[in-house]
């Protein structure tokens, strides 16, 4: 599992829905939301490859989006709030 954080211009320009679409695309589990300080956070699930094409799609975001520090980790499988098997969702923001 991996956990993403994003910053630069990624909120209000559909990087949650891109994110969302993009790894459903890859077949991942887990979820996207912003942060209270401008960041997206990111946990995803799936086949190292996937993880990591999606970590290479997240440099460049979708149009309208600027990616200035794009940083993951490894975790184990725990996240808050939990992960769905087969799902990638938009979840409520802190």
């Amino acid at each position: 599992m991996r956990h993403f954080t994003v910053s630069g211009r990624v909120q209000g320009v559909g990087f949650r829905a891109w994110v969302q679409k993009i790894a459903e695309e890859l077949k991942l589990s887990g979820w996207v939301r912003n942060l209270s300080d401008g960041r997206v956070e990111i946990m995803a699930v799936g086949t190292e490859q996937a993880e990591s094409d999606l970590w290479q799609a997240c440099y460049k975001g979708p149009l309208w989006a600027r990616v200035d520090n794009l940083s993951w980790v490894d975790i184990p499988i725990y996240a808050e709030p939990p992960i769905e098997q087969g799902k990638f969702k938009i979840v409520a923001s802190t």
